[in-house]
């Protein structure tokens, strides 16, 4: 008889295992799954602990697809979060008392995970507001794919003058006088952006070390437990991966990442790859860290970055013959590879480079995967399946779905991305949130997207049949995912053999209203049978709070997504009592009619 390291008893049990869906007791040893509904089996040492779950609800621990976790964890405790803030008055108060207390020469920075439709006001903050809260201290606001807010301060720290050129792929918004506003645009790609937001200072290593700690925290206390890392731009290898390297090197973990190598060098893409092949295999290291492949980035002339608020990018004519010998070499050496792609036109020229190496060097078991596909095709889907790819999709629609309908029709909308088409087809897909610089990494929102078919500002994109059911979503999230690292079996499922990776959820998944999902968390989550995040009742087996660095960090006063204080109620109800006084925020229609307005420069409450 085996001794049990962990049993967990009376709990709702949602296992994604077909042979027993439902069960209440789970037990684990040597950080497996090694009974579920036979506890009497095993025997019960002094080293056996016991949790009672009090009828709570269970879930394998979530998997995100796709999530900038290396890259965002050295910035988190630099980061003020906007997720769930209900007013843009709260926002803007949040910022305030930030830019108070951040020191010279840091910044104050709000890196996606926010769209202004989550607002009670249905807008933008403007840059005389940004000013007004910060005058002095730098402040940088990226707003989607899309615009960066800059104020005065943050300005002149970049350096960025009437006489500053626009970068090539950018645009410095200017006054009449030539002057920059502190208006950053995208167009037709993130370059300024991000090369913008590079220029801030950066945490030195031993502060980096505890933000990255603190945003997988933040993760499990969301009940994620595995990530596929995406790389990302100004993310390159092996220097950006040292302090994840560390923590994993000291036992400190606590979420499993299966990272994808991001290309650095426009027009040097094959070397970084020929470079990183000597250095690094796919599949090198161990279930807590380990090379996935390459990608999200293959070549740059393949980017087809999606910002709805511009008009789709034609991409270079150099696409092909670039990205083949990219693709080529990939292939030669049975690297798995994921890649970018946002519009059917651009995953049209991809396949075909694809289905040209495939002829010569099948891809055939790499695990090979597109990202995002908001506008794939039927017929781009079978070449997918015809070549043994997958396709990782994020919650994006959730955070711009309302720009995409202005620009392209409710009609259009309705399949962004075609779920529910790809599980017909038989495509393996894992669900994920592209989170930091855009969307959110909550996976509960996530979750909603794909369950209600709503963006945060409440506009429904999906007709009934295309949304998933709770179930279907949760296993994207979980056994769906683990196709992309290559770990089908290995997790996803609460099942005998598998890794005892799971979450105890404050509420019960299943039962909630629709507006409740996005409000979920963990309050138990347990990677390889050990705790690594609990509250509430199940606080004592939590492994302890950890300090906070730098002292000025907004991790200390706003730790994760928003919740209401009793001092904040006033805030919100105000901004909501006075939100539709605003013109472009009452009733849908009209949030439509503004959109349309500002998409031509014709809406004054924007920014942009």
């Amino acid at each position: 008889m085996k001794t049990a390291d962990l049993i967990l008893v009376n709990g709702r049990i949602t296992t994604l295992d077909p042979r027993r869906p439902e069960a209440r007791e789970v037990v684990v040893v040597d950080g497996r799954i090694a009974g579920v509904d036979d506890a009497s089996a095993f025997h019960r040492g002094p080293g056996t602990r016991v949790v009672d779950l009090g009828g709570r609800r269970v879930i394998p621990g979530l998997n995100d697809s796709h999530l900038h976790v290396i890259r965002g964890g050295l910035n988190y405790n630099m980061e003020l979060r906007w997720e769930g803030v209900p007013s843009l008055s709260l926002a803007l108060r949040m910022l305030r008392e930030q830019a108070a207390r951040t020191p010279a020469p840091q910044w104050v920075r709000v890196v996606g995970g926010w769209s202004e439709f989550q607002f009670a006001e249905r807008r933008m903050p403007t840059l005389d507001e940004i000013n007004a809260a910060a005058p002095d201290t730098p402040v940088f606001i990226l707003h989607l794919y899309g615009r960066a807010l800059l104020n005065g301060a943050a300005l002149r720290a970049c350096g960025y003058t009437k006489q500053t050129p626009d970068p090539p792929g950018g645009e410095i918004a200017r006054d009449r006088a030539g002057n920059p506003t502190g208006l950053l645009i995208a167009r037709p790609n993130a370059t300024i952006l991000y090369a913008t937001l590079a220029k801030g200072p950066k945490l030195p290593p031993e502060y980096q070390v505890n933000s990255t700690r603190h945003f997988m925290r933040e993760l499990n206390r969301l009940g994620v437990t595995s990530v596929c890392d995406a790389g990302g731009g100004f993310q390159n290898y092996p220097e950006d991966y040292e302090i994840i390297r560390q923590l994993h090197e000291r036992g400190e973990m606590t979420l499993r990442i299966a990272y994808n190598l991001f290309t650095q060098k426009a027009g040097a893409e094959l070397e970084d790859f020929a470079r990183w092949s000597r250095a690094v295999r796919p599949g090198e290291g161990d279930d807590l860290l380990r090379c996935n492949g390459a990608g999200e980035m293959l070549v740059f002339s393949a980017a087809d970055f999606e910002d709805f608020l511009e008009p789709r990018p034609d991409l270079a004519g150099t696409l092909e013959a670039e990205l083949e010998r990219v693709v080529r070499f990939l292939a030669e050496n049975r690297w798995p590879f994921r890649l970018h792609a946002t519009y059917d036109e651009s995953i049209q020229r991809f396949l075909g480079v694809f289905e040209k190496v495939d002829h010569d060097v099948p891809l055939g078991g790499l695990h090979w995967f597109f990202d995002h596909c908001e506008t794939i095709s039927d017929r781009s889907m079978e070449r997918v399946k015809a070549l043994g790819g997958g396709i990782a999709v994020q919650h994006r629609m959730a955070f711009q779905g309302e720009y995409f309908v202005a620009r392209y029709g409710a009609k259009a909308a309705e399949r962004t991305p075609p779920i529910r088409r790809m599980l017909e087809m038989g495509i393996p897909v894992g669900a994920g949130t592209d989170a930091t610089r855009v969307a959110s990494y909550n996976p509960f929102v996530s979750l909603y997207w794909m369950t209600t078919g709503r963006t945060l500002g409440g506009l429904s994109l999906y007709p009934a049949a295309s949304r998933l059911t709770r179930e279907e979503a949760l296993r994207l999230y979980t056994q769906g995912s683990s196709w992309m690292s290559r770990d089908e079996g290995a997790r996803g499922a609460i099942a005998a053999g598998q890794l005892a990776d799971l979450a105890v959820l404050s509420d019960d998944y299943f039962r909630v209203p629709d507006e409740e999902i996005q409000s979920l968390e963990s309050v138990l989550t347990i990677l390889g049978g050990k705790p690594v995040y609990a509250a509430g009742e199940f606080k004592p087996l939590d492994p302890g709070d950890l300090p906070v660095m730098p002292d000025w960090s907004p991790v200390h006063h706003h730790p994760g997504a928003w919740r209401r204080s009793p001092a904040e109620e006033g805030i919100v109800d105000r901004a909501h009592r006075q939100a539709p006084t605003h013109r472009c925020s009452t009733e849908l229609p009209r949030w439509l009619s503004g959109l349309r307005g500002l998409l031509d420069g014709g809406c004054e409450c924007f920014a942009f």
